[in-house]
């Protein structure tokens, strides 16, 4: 089966608290959800109808069964799921304090993860290489084995090798505490870059991986190296798409904020969605853009990835939706 996303990297289970406001430590109860940027991705595109599935590592332990249940229930191919006998599941901790603070705390992490461990030599390159969309990020570059296996996945998928229709996307997903340098992830991410289609990050991303600047700057310099399509996401202005005869911009989409940690995996699963269906640019960013705000509205990530319906309802709320332009083939939206 060829999927029509495909992503690598990290999957952890998430541990949200149902107390709401209040620091780590007066949390009194959790849920437990699947987490890991790539693997919500994939999620995020699977509720939109996208044939998805996720090459990563997890422990070969409870949390790694169970997140085999999430993906299947999520109906994610988790064919490319495999266990690594010495090192736990990552869990990843959050406190929920809205509308801006969401702080991480990450376990099982260091040294390693397992999802750190995929090895080249264990890549199914044909499977890569027919994929619709190849979506990888930044932090798995930041550690061996991984970073090897994500460069031989690349190299195995050339710019001039897609076709019609394939996109190959980085998400630019700088997490410092990954890194020795900001300086160490740039020239990693140099590395990737004359093999990516799509780079997706905020400024700060944006600004490890080619340098300070405007929004546009930054964008123009990810397509000086050789990416078709930039997108820089502008925090309380929406965000901004360019390539190199078009330039967009989505409006932010209000909604009160739950839990702002899902929206970019939701935006980056429904621009999935967009791309795949053929969509105009700017019709593509608005609907991502509505994928995110919703997510942002709600506690979890995997378990809140919205599906079109819920999407298109509410840019029609906010009378932004066009009429006609979200159809797929085969349906309508």
């Amino acid at each position: 089966m060829t999927h029509e996303l495909l992503t690598i990297g990290r999957i952890s289970v998430d541990i949200y608290p149902n107390d709401i406001g209040v620091d780590l430590e007066d949390v009194t109860s959790f849920g437990k959800y699947l987490g890991g940027s790539p693997s919500n991705v994939a999620v995020a595109a699977a509720r939109h109808g996208r044939r998805t599935a996720v090459i990563t590592r997890t422990g070969d332990d409870a949390f790694g069964k169970y997140l085999h249940r999430e993906l299947r229930k999520f109906n994610v191919d988790d064919s490319f799921v495999t266990a690594v006998k010495e090192w736990p599941t990552a869990v990843t901790f959050c406190a929920i304090k809205p509308p801006e603070d969401f702080p991480l705390y990450f376990y099982g992490r260091f040294p390693t993860a397992p999802d750190l461990q995929i090895k080249a030599e264990e890549l199914d390159l044909d499977a890569i290489r027919e994929a619709g969309i190849f979506w990888s990020t930044v932090t798995g570059l930041c550690q061996e084995p991984s970073r090897t296996a994500q460069l031989t996945a690349h190299e195995a998928r050339p710019r001039t090798g897609l076709k019609e229709g394939q996109f190959t996307i980085l998400d630019l997903d700088y997490r410092p505490m990954f890194w020795a340098s900001e300086e160490e992830a740039r020239e990693q991410v140099a590395r990737i870059l004359p093999h990516v289609t799509v780079a997706i990050g905020n400024d700060k991303e944006c600004a490890v991986a080619v340098g300070e600047g405007t929004p546009d700057e930054q964008a123009d310099r990810l397509l000086a190296a050789g990416v078709e399509i930039a997108v820089v996401k502008l925090g309380p202005e929406g965000v901004m798409a360019k390539t190199r005869t078009e330039r967009v911009v989505s409006a932010p989409v209000p909604v009160e904020t739950v839990n702002g940690l899902g929206a970019g995996d939701s935006f980056g699963g429904a621009f999935c969605h967009g791309l795949l269906s053929g969509w105009p640019l700017a019709q593509v960013l608005d609907f991502a853009n509505a994928a995110g705000a919703l997510v942002a509205s709600r506690l979890s990530c995997a378990d809140a990835m919205p599906t079109p319906d819920e999407v298109t309802g509410l840019l029609a709320d906010r009378g932004r939706l066009l009429p006609g332009t979200y159809a797929t083939e085969g349906a309508a939206l």
